[in-house]
């Protein structure tokens, strides 16, 4: 792997090392945490690139040593192995990262076709993203819910908020698409198994300075709230519907008390659907070759099957199978994960590979 291409990127290492120690720079949080973010990105791929260029003349010398002495021969070898590996890890880190990574998710789960069992399948992938979050030492949120009469979900919004570098978008952006469920529903008499969906839609959670909204572009409307069968939650006009006018995006919040909570929940589900408005713009107008990371519930393709009968989990996507349904349901999600983020890698190796 030629390697003097990079110069670039380790003169910019360099140049972030020696500001980051000037102590002007940190006068300035903003900027300064900008720059230590951006050297900790670089850090490894430096350290790697270093490696593989001493490595690469270790070689040359224990070539050139092997013409004399045959006992070098057996060095050489190993350190080509040692280069094919440091080479490999390189390509790794040189391709492009996600920007949001390091996002927290709004994730929103609707009940499709099949009715009410529809809906108790929202709760079920409900229960098994909150157990994962769980897992992962994640902090959960409801935002919004709509519950069904026989306990499960019509829609459900939460937020997933994550700990260290990688954020909880990291780790759920291919979960968005339509979830198909194949049992014998609680309501079925017959024993017969039934076939539906509910579609799962995750959303990186845009701060303010990710999305610019113009209050004079939003229409507010307040209601009372109502629980289920209409009954009302309380006397005072505490729900809150926010229209986003330029885009029609519509969000409505009405499970806190207060009008300003609901408010300040409502605009975070905004700037969250606005920003993934915007991604799949720009997806569309560079005629991405790779599937858009944001997926709406609206998508007729179903991206994965619960069969309880056989206990299994199949993700149409990579060909993932798995007969540990139950195990998955209760939040062990991170096989599945793990195949979607290798074949997303994979496939960008292969493009850059083909560039």
């Amino acid at each position: 792997m030629n390697t003097d291409g990079l110069d670039a990127l380790l003169a910019e290492h360099a140049e972030l090392e020696q500001r980051l120690a000037d102590p002007a720079v940190h006068a300035d949080q903003a900027t300064a945490r900008s720059l230590a973010k951006r050297y900790a990105e670089l850090g490894p791929t430096v350290e790697v690139l270093h490696a593989l260029r001493a490595t690469t003349d270790d070689l040359q010398a224990a070539r050139e040593l092997a013409l004399e002495d045959s006992s070098f021969a057996e060095e050489a070898r190993a350190l080509e192995q040692r280069i094919e590996e440091q080479t490999e890890r390189l390509r790794h880190l040189l391709l492009p990262t996600d920007p949001f990574d390091d996002k927290d998710v709004i994730l929103e789960i609707k009940a499709g076709e099949g009715g009410d069992e529809s809906a108790l399948f929202a709760g079920d992938l409900l229960r098994m993203y909150l157990r994962y979050a769980e897992r992962q030492g994640w902090r959960t949120e409801i935002l919004e819910s709509t519950p069904s009469d026989l306990g499960g979900y019509k829609d459900v919004q939460v937020a997933l908020k994550g700990r260290g570098a990688n954020g909880t978008w990291a780790r759920l952006k291919f979960e968005g698409g339509v979830h198909r469920v194949q049992r014998v529903p609680a309501t079925e008499s017959q024993g017969r198994i039934h076939t539906s969906a509910a579609g799962v839609l995750v959303l990186p959670e845009a701060e303010e300075v990710d999305v610019t909204i113009d209050p004079n572009e939003l229409r507010i409307d307040v209601f009372r709230s109502s629980g289920p069968g209409g009954q009302s939650v309380n006397t005072t006009d505490s729900a809150v519907r926010i229209t986003h006018l330029p885009t029609g995006v519509v969000v409505s919040m009405q499970n806190e008390k207060s009008q300003l909570q609901n408010r300040e929940a409502g605009m975070r589900v905004l700037r969250a659907r606005l920003l993934a408005l915007a991604l799949e713009q720009q997806a569309a107008q560079a005629s991405a070759a790779r599937a858009s990371q944001v997926r709406t519930v609206d998508r007729s393709e179903r991206i994965r099957t619960y069969n309880f009968a056989e206990n299994r989990i199949s993700d149409h996507r990579v060909g993932y199978k798995a007969y540990n349904l139950d195990q998955v349901l209760d939040g062990d999600l991170d096989g599945v994960i793990d195949a979607l983020t290798r074949a997303d890698t994979e496939a960008q190796l292969a493009a850059a590979g083909a560039a």
